[in-house]
């Protein structure tokens, strides 16, 4: 099973904001979608999820035309986290999750046995079966990210799309959530802001500046100082990880100008001050 986008183009209000967007992401593998903000990262994604209808190419799920599914079909194979959710009606936890049942249901179908057991075996799974009496609206950030998760994982798709599952997250909630992804053993594209995170999780990576797709590969190859400075514009210093080996990305402070210094030859020795001659002394 995997996802693969074949030269996709995205129009949005008649403007071009992606083009020529190809992609492959294999069975259980973790990719992640990074680029500056405004690079087309969301786009991409929402023509995944068929928010955004494509301009051109194909968005294919196992070789079948996602697009062309129908929707029911779509959601039992690709489930969304994403970046924004806001609920009028403060459900509870037990209930959102729930509502990841709903692909596989007739109208009007009640919730059964075989729901409720899922449903809380997905709370079990990524660790919110406390939360399930709890107003959706009343959680944390990390709370609700773990929550929506649940629901993707009650709605059986084997597939999962996560547009910024770490945005406003302290460390904390950012490295449990993204472990927490990494372990559901299904196929994930995710867009991810820290680059040093993406590059400590994802198996691939695809970097996106302009709309257009800069470079797909594994982290080490395709986080470099040069291309970080020629898609974001920034400076940084990449090392590695002491630990994974993986590249981790320092900040540059911005060069500024500075008054000369004189500079002292390396092998120039410092000499003591002269002694103070004794009071009375006459010199």
């Amino acid at each position: 099973m995997s996802l693969e986008l074949r030269d996709l183009a995205v129009d949005i209000g008649g403007r071009r904001i992606v083009s020529g967007i190809g992609l492959t992401v294999p069975d259980g593998g973790f990719a992640g979608l990074l680029g500056p903000n405004g690079s087309g990262k969301s786009t991409i994604l929402k023509a995944i999820y068929r928010v955004h209808r494509p301009a051109a190419g194909r968005v294919l799920l196992d070789g079948a035309d996602l697009l062309g599914m129908r929707p029911r079909d779509a959601a039992r194979r690709i489930a969304v986290v994403a970046q924004e959710f806001a609920l009028e009606f403060d459900f509870t936890v037990a209930e959102m999750v729930m509502i990841g049942r709903t692909p596989h249901k007739r109208a009007f179908d009640r919730d059964d046995t075989g729901d409720r057991a899922l449903v809380d075996r997905a709370m079990a799974q990524v660790g919110c079966a406390d939360l399930a009496e709890r107003g959706f609206n009343t959680l944390s950030g990390g709370e609700k990210q773990r929550v929506l998760i649940a629901l993707a994982v009650a709605q059986g798709a084997d597939h999962l799309i996560l547009d910024e599952p770490t945005n406003h997250l302290d460390i904390r909630y950012q490295v449990e959530i993204l472990e927490l992804v990494a372990g559901l053993g299904i196929t994930v594209l995710a867009a991810i802001h820290d680059l040093s995170l993406a590059a400590l999780f994802c198996d691939t990576v695809h970097l996106i500046a302009d709309g257009s797709l800069v470079a797909s590969g594994p982290p080490e190859t395709v986080l470099t100082a040069a291309r970080i400075q020629a898609a974001y514009g920034a400076e940084v210093l990449v090392i590695e990880h002491p630990e994974t080996g993986t590249p981790h990305l320092i900040p540059r402070r911005a060069r500024t100008p500075a008054d000369p210094v004189a500079v002292r030859p390396a092998d120039a020795a410092v000499r003591p001050a002269p002694p103070v001659p004794p009071a009375g002394s006459g010199n």
